[in-house]
């Protein structure tokens, strides 16, 4: 028996299986309908061009820099509100006033301006004199000689007389304070007086008044009322300035004071103040 040869068969081993590639497509999206609108529901209605305004403006939205500027607007106006209103109060007395006391307010300033005019001149002669004069230096030492005579009247070393007028305050209620005197005092100046003396008290530029118990004190000396002024000045002047509307005489009887003035020609200041000499100031002139 013959037996031939023959190669084993090799057992079939399956090879390796390719990947199947992926035939399904990507998924469509899918359109889905609109919402409906809830039976009832209502859109909100656009605002207009007038309610946008109205929310732009308010509420109000202010900046620091503008508050600032209201803040001294407000100061300014209210500054200028309190100036009107202070000229008006002091005016009122004036628009209140009669026809003659206008006019007679009015004379006393006339009155002033020709005192001023009149000093004015006098000074312009005095000028002239001293330039035309053939002998200066004698014109020079008479001029000195009334300069100081004036001066010692305003200062009160010397005695004065002349026209004027006595002003007499009886106070019984002790209302009458110091400033109403100082008040009285700076009046009589204002409309010429020259040499002022009360109580026996002369009066002069550096005098000064205080409040003192059951009086007043003029330059540390107390006097009591009745309080007297003696005056050296045009009466014609004096008087009206005293009695003018909101003057002198109206404020003392508002304080319940009695108040009495009396025109003069011949008026006395004999009270004397002590010459005072400086002592550091010296004459510049050589």
């Amino acid at each position: 028996m013959s037996t031939e040869n023959t190669p084993p068969e090799e057992p079939d081993v399956p090879g390796p299986s390719k990947p199947q590639q992926s035939q399904q497509q990507p998924p469509q999206p899918s359109a889905q309908p609109a919402p409906a609108a809830q039976p009832g529901s209502q859109e909100p209605p656009q605002e207009t061009g007038r309610q946008r305004l109205a929310a732009g403006l308010w509420p109000p939205r202010f900046s620091r820099a503008q508050l600032i500027v209201a803040l001294l607007l407000f100061v300014l106006g209210l500054g200028l509100a309190i100036q009107v209103r202070s000229n008006s109060d002091s005016s009122a007395p004036l628009r209140g006033a009669r026809q003659e006391d206008l006019v007679r307010i009015l004379d006393e300033l006339d009155g002033r301006t020709q005192r001023l005019e009149d000093e004015k001149q006098r000074l312009d002669d005095q000028r002239k004199e001293l330039q035309s004069s053939s002998n200066q230096a004698e014109e020079a030492r008479r001029q000195t000689v009334e300069k100081e005579r004036q001066l010692g009247i305003l200062a009160g070393t010397v005695a004065a007389q002349g026209p004027g007028i006595t002003l007499r305050i009886t106070d019984t209620k002790g209302q009458v304070r110091s400033d109403q005197l100082l008040d009285t005092l700076q009046e009589l100046r204002a409309a010429g007086a020259e040499a002022i003396q009360i109580n026996g008290v002369r009066v002069v530029a550096g005098s000064y008044f205080s409040d003192e118990g059951g009086g007043v004190g003029i330059d540390g000396k107390k006097i009591t009322q009745p309080y007297e002024f003696k005056v050296i000045g045009k009466p014609q002047d004096l008087e009206p300035a005293l009695n003018i509307p909101g003057g002198v005489v109206q404020t003392m009887e508002k304080e319940q004071a009695t108040v009495a003035v009396t025109r003069s020609a011949k008026i006395v200041v004999d009270a004397l103040r002590a010459a005072k000499q400086p002592d550091y100031a010296r004459s510049s002139s050589p």
